[in-house]
């Protein structure tokens, strides 16, 4: 970059439409600061305004070229806040963790730090993976039901060949299952595959790609549609997610003593599961809503946010059961059971400075030794921080003190 002239003479060459805007990085030397800075001076020339802001971060662009953005023109900034700490015991946890929560939305991070207070204080959350594996679905056109049903056969009988295709994709990618569905004469064939500590998108998507090339060119007479026939599911809120998961299945579980529901809390466990009875399970099931929980979606998304998962599968990821009881001596068992928690600690967006920090608080940073299980790791701190915001948000519902909390913490102005 031969300095400022150069720079302003190519800002001018964009504002003109000579240069493109995604083409910036050709004119100096593949260098993805000084083109997110140019992007920045023709936006502010264009429109007028100041982006001073979104120009200052600490992170070396160049970092982000091939794997995370494109047309990049600095970088948002989100509060991060810190909830704990939190006990948490599973298979792969048994240690108080603190959670990294980025949001905006005031009383989130107090109220899941009043939850985590609750669950340590009655000995800690105990979380379970029950099931794990991500999934794609490609969509294949037959010729008619006949031959849908030849395929799915076909599939089935030559099982191991498919999976010897599909794992030889990538070393970290092991083929657990093919699922066949047919509707009319569209076949759909939902791969589901372990990818150990990465969530897997697009490893799976790559692996379920060759599969079906192989699959095509055994059988002609089926042709591929779509690599993703939308009954992976990705992205979307569905049953089949619901019934058979996608990704990470977790369970965490609590239970909280009387005491400290009262102390902690200030209400009662009877109060709590009348409001789960009447908000989460009538309330939801007169809406038909694809979750009965009281905010988990909001929890996932500030720890999604700040470790750099995939933030839109926070729709997925955040379909949940809250199932709370009052136990015969009075306390209060209440679990969290979230199908389809869409995580990982390698890959996309986690290796970035500032979301690899944020997993290093949790204690979640790359991959694991066995590998695998950071990933499991990090799905159980992640439902046992759902537990924790849930709890303290039913309590604060059951107690009727919702209100004045937002009026305390989330009304300020700036």
């Amino acid at each position: 970059m031969d300095g400022v002239g150069h720079m302003d003479e190519i800002v001018n060459k964009v504002i003109k439409g000579e240069i493109k805007f995604y083409r910036v990085e050709e004119h100096v030397g593949n260098d993805v600061n000084i083109a997110s800075e140019i992007r920045r001076k023709v936006l502010e020339k264009m429109r007028d305004i100041s982006l001073e802001n979104i120009g200052k971060y600490s992170m070396d662009m160049n970092l982000t070229a091939k794997r995370n953005i494109e047309n990049s023109i600095g970088c948002a900034q989100i509060p991060i806040g810190i909830a704990g700490p939190l006990k948490v015991t599973g298979d792969y946890t048994d240690e108080e963790v603190y959670i990294p929560l980025a949001t905006t939305e005031g009383t989130l991070v107090a109220s899941t730090n009043r939850g985590c207070t609750a669950i340590t204080r009655s000995g800690g959350a105990k979380s379970k993976i029950i099931r794990d594996g991500i999934t794609r679905a490609p969509a294949l056109k037959v010729p008619d039901v006949n031959h849908a049903y030849k395929l799915i056969s076909w599939v089935r009988e030559n099982h191991q060949e498919i999976v010897k295709v599909f794992d030889g994709t990538d070393p970290f990618l092991n083929l657990i299952n093919i699922e066949p569905w047919i509707v009319g004469r569209t076949v759909f064939l939902r791969f589901r595959a372990n990818t150990y500590d990465a969530m897997g998108m697009n490893t799976v998507t790559r692996g379920a790609r060759f599969a079906c090339d192989f699959i095509t060119q055994e059988q002609p007479y089926a042709k591929l549609i779509s690599e993703s026939g939308n009954m992976c599911v990705d992205k979307k809120p569905s049953a089949i997610n619901w019934i058979l998961g996608r990704g990470k299945t977790a369970i965490s579980e609590v239970t909280l003593k009387k005491e400290v529901v009262k102390d902690v809390l200030k209400t009662t466990p009877e109060s709590i599961a009348e409001l789960a009875y009447r908000k989460l399970f009538l309330g939801g099931a007169q809406a038909l809503s694809l979750g009965f929980n009281a905010h988990v979606a909001n929890i996932i998304a500030a720890i999604f946010l700040a470790t750099g998962q995939d933030a839109a599968h926070v729709t997925d990821s955040s379909m949940s059961i809250i199932t709370p009881e009052v136990t015969e001596d009075g306390d209060l068992y209440i679990a969290v059971t979230i199908p389809s928690l869409e995580t990982g600690t390698f890959g996309g967006g986690t290796g970035l400075p500032t979301q690899s920090e944020a997993l290093a608080i949790i204690g979640c940073q790359g991959p694991g030794d066995p590998p695998g299980a950071m990933g499991k790791r990090f799905a159980e701190i992640v439902a046992a921080a759902a537990l924790a915001g849930d709890i303290s948000l039913l309590s604060a519902q059951s107690a009727l003190h919702l209100t004045g909390a937002h009026e305390r913490l989330g009304r300020g102005h700036v």
